[in-house]
């Protein structure tokens, strides 16, 4: 089954599997930290929990790590448990519309190991738009326990992504805009550019021009000019909108694909590290 759903299928299984689902909230915006949490308790999908991108999905910014970092895994597994999710349970995760937010929380449960993890395609407002119901209510959920089953192999720090792009062994992606990559806007860090080697991918483009999911078909050719056989190490500014294309990679038919969770704000929180912003 894919990693994408409509509201169809969502509006189904509410209907019918409720009790082996948990349906997370997950709209953030990086300039009002605050404003996914109000427009949650303000109208949400019916039995969504809220999730917030600072305060669940990242830990605490330090001086290297980057801007959002990974969460302490261990708190966060007992957060994942202590909402109704175990390995048994189908998670749906929506966003406003196609953002990255979603995208974050999938990649951090399939971190995990957990199998069953989709994301609504057009998210909260695709699914108001489809006049389904929606709720103020928030859910009572039964605690259980996750024990989270670690892939390592999905992840990589600086000392990897250095290594890897010394030696050639692995290509790095940077999923952010375009002028951000070149290094003519960077409204968020001191520094502007890119990762020396790296390959731009902005994120959005994995969606089509209505803004929905693009099928695989069309995934695979966003990426034709990457090699199945290759590593793909996926970068952002921060780890976030990394996660998009990370989904995306994998909906391709790419295996070997991780995320380097510190990102552009890791590698230019060390003075020594060089920033490109040519085309690569």
């Amino acid at each position: 089954m894919s990693i994408i759903v409509n509201d169809t299928w969502l509006k189904e299984r509410l209907e019918n599997k409720l009790e082996n689902t948990v349906v997370v909230d997950a709209r953030f915006q990086l300039n009002d930290p605050e404003a996914g949490r109000k427009a949650y308790l303000e109208s949400h999908i019916p039995h969504a929990v809220y999730l917030d991108l600072n305060k669940d999905l990242s830990g605490k910014a330090e001086k290297h790590g980057g801007n959002h970092p990974l969460p302490d895994m261990d708190m966060f597994a007992a957060k994942i448990g202590n909402i109704g999710i175990d390995h048994d349970t189908a998670v749906v995760i929506y966003d406003q519309r196609n953002d990255m937010f979603a995208a974050r929380l999938w990649w951090l449960l399939n971190y995990m190991g957990h199998e069953n993890v989709y994301l609504l395609d057009g998210g909260f407002e695709k699914w108001v738009e489809q006049g389904h119901e929606v709720s103020s209510e928030i859910p009572t959920l039964s605690a259980t326990d996750f024990q989270p089953i670690f892939r390592e192999n999905q992840v990589a720090d600086i000392d990897e992504v250095k290594e890897k792009l010394d030696n050639k062994s692995a290509v790095l992606i940077d999923s952010r805009g375009r002028d951000r990559y070149l290094g003519k806007t960077e409204p968020l860090y001191p520094k502007a550019g890119h990762i020396p080697g790296a390959k731009n991918y902005f994120w959005k483009n994995v969606l089509d021009e209505d803004g929905n999911w693009k099928n695989d078909t069309d995934l695979q050719e966003n990426f034709s000019a990457l090699s199945k056989d290759d590593e793909i190490i996926v970068s952002c500014g921060s780890g976030v909108s990394a996660c998009p294309n990370v989904l995306a990679l994998k909906k391709a038919g790419y295996k070997n694909v991780k995320l380097y969770p510190g990102s552009f704000s890791d590698w230019i929180s060390y003075e020594e590290n060089e920033i490109e912003k040519k085309d690569e």
